[in-house]
């Protein structure tokens, strides 16, 4: 889930968190599956072989969904999250890529969501920040699985995987954290990562929290925001060219059909209340990869055969992006 969507909550063993304002849509699952189904036959048909030219965009509805939480519910996390599952790339962290390949010379900078550690870090990611238009959170636990796998474990597990992919390919990789901080960085820091890093493209990879039925990924892109520190006018049609590639690629690599609660059936959802996008003066993209919530979706997100899937899908989006 997007890291600055809710509020944290001390974690309590009995309930594990959910996600907040995502479920909020009131379309009929019924009336959602032919949408989706086009949404998907779209996405297949803009990602053919080559990408010669950047796939066509289809229009997106106004936003839908409320950006405030409920005030009577909050999330939590269990007690001990499970680590993160080991990749291959994991016992790679330090190495550099040789400067050889289709990327060489591009620098990706990758936005696990959410902490490991956070949820032992209320008071903490309670502390609020500046995003521009309005003060927030610093982060948040993140969602997870009715059987406890946490959502700070699948994005890390993912990114890993990811960076690997793309170093493979000759990009210098960057994540904005790789359990190696007790809880954050905060949504200002993960935004300035990317901007020092001077990135051509960031993606933050998440999963949501709704509700059971809504299945499908969606991927988030900035709006036109100008306000206090956050101007997103020179990032709003590179972000969308980034995030359109990598939801077309995302349908090829693990075959998931966009979100059919969210974008109709697009894969596509502008959002101007997410610090990391508002204060990004560089391409980003968030992708909630399903929804941890569903057991159909779990079942997919908890598997290691998937991840990678899902982890090759952004890995070639991004490269179908920078490769123009």
């Amino acid at each position: 889930m997007s890291y600055d969507s809710q509020p944290p909550a001390s974690p309590t063993p009995s309930t594990p968190p959910r996600r907040l304002g995502r479920g909020n849509v009131t379309v009929a699952v019924a009336a959602l599956v032919p949408t989706a189904l086009a949404g998907w036959l779209v996405w297949q048909a803009m990602s053919g072989p080559g990408d010669a030219e950047p796939p066509k965009v289809v229009p997106l509805p106004s936003q839908s969904r409320s950006a405030s939480p409920p005030t009577d519910a909050k999330p939590s996390a269990p007690t001990s999250p499970p680590a993160a599952t080991a990749s291959p790339s994991e016992t790679k962290k330090d190495e550099k890529p040789d400067g050889t390949g289709p990327l060489a010379g591009k620098v990706v900078v990758v936005d696990p969501g959410h902490n490991p550690g956070n949820f032992r870090h209320t008071r903490e990611i309670n502390k609020l920040v500046d995003v521009g238009t309005h003060r927030k959170e610093c982060d948040t636990t993140g969602t997870s699985t009715n059987g406890g796998y946490t959502e700070a474990s699948f994005t890390l597990d993912v990114s890993r995987r990811l960076r690997a992919l793309l170093e493979e390919q000759g990009a210098t990789v960057k994540l904005v954290q790789n359990d190696d901080r007790p809880y954050g960085p905060c949504v200002d820091e993960r935004a300035r990562i990317g901007n020092e890093a001077k990135a051509d493209a960031v993606v933050s990879v998440h999963a949501d929290g709704s509700a059971v039925g809504n299945r499908g990924f969606h991927v988030i892109l900035p709006a036109l925001v100008k306000d206090g520190a956050a101007d997103t006018a020179k990032i709003v049609g590179p972000s969308r060219e980034l995030g359109t590639r990598i939801a077309g690629k995302f349908v090829q690599a693990t075959g998931s059909a966009p979100s059919n609660y969210v974008g109709d059936g697009t894969a596509l959802d502008v959002r101007k209340d997410l610090g990391g996008l508002n204060l990004s003066t560089v391409p980003k993209v968030f992708i909630e990869c399903g929804n941890m919530r569903d057991p159909k979706d779990a079942a997919l997100l908890t598997n290691e055969g998937w991840r990678q899937k899902a982890a090759q899908g952004i890995a070639d989006g991004i490269g179908s992006y920078l490769n123009g």
